[in-house]
């Protein structure tokens, strides 16, 4: 277990470098985190994931667009809804999205945030949740979608999905 965390420490120290605090509006006199370099930060997800399943000695993931699109989709409209749960505001499951993208495998499970920190600072926090931790390490796993929604003040809403 050591080693996992030494390994998303590694990670975290990597990360800095890829983002940009600003002040907050309106949260406090603390740092924002703003997702610089987008198109990377997908990659570092699943660097980071595939890291922490091969200590687990459970096979690598690949990223899927499509459950990357279904990832996105709830991200945002958890944002519209302005809670963090597993249902859309149309009364749809994570089932369901994954089914809508065409995905021909099955769902797994989701992992969800709503936070302020980056990406592997809520990794970090799902490792730490039994169920989330599950779903992330699930060896039946092989594609993984990841996506993310965030808001003008700085608030982030990730979304995680695993299925096979």
């Amino acid at each position: 277990m050591t080693r996992v965390f030494l390994i998303l420490a590694a990670a975290l120290v990597t990360l800095a470098a890829a983002c940009t605090p600003v002040p907050q509006s309106g949260e406090g006199s603390g740092q924002v985190y703003r997702i610089r370099n987008a198109d990377k930060v997908q990659v570092r997800m699943l660097d980071s994931i595939n890291a922490l399943r091969q200590a687990a000695g459970a096979p690598a993931v690949q990223l899927n667009a499509q459950l990357n699109a279904a990832a996105a989709t709830h991200s945002r409209d958890m944002s519209v809804q302005n809670r963090p749960w597993h249902f859309g505001s149309d009364g749809s499951s994570p089932l369901d999205r994954v089914a809508r993208t065409g995905y021909p495998g099955s769902l797994l499970g989701e992992a969800i945030s709503e936070t302020y920190e980056n990406e592997l600072q809520t990794l970090t926090a799902w490792m730490e949740d039994n169920g989330t931790r599950a779903v992330i390490l699930d060896p039946k796993a092989v594609n993984m979608g990841f996506s993310w929604f965030q808001e003008p003040n700085g608030k982030l809403w990730w979304t995680l999905v695993m299925a096979n």
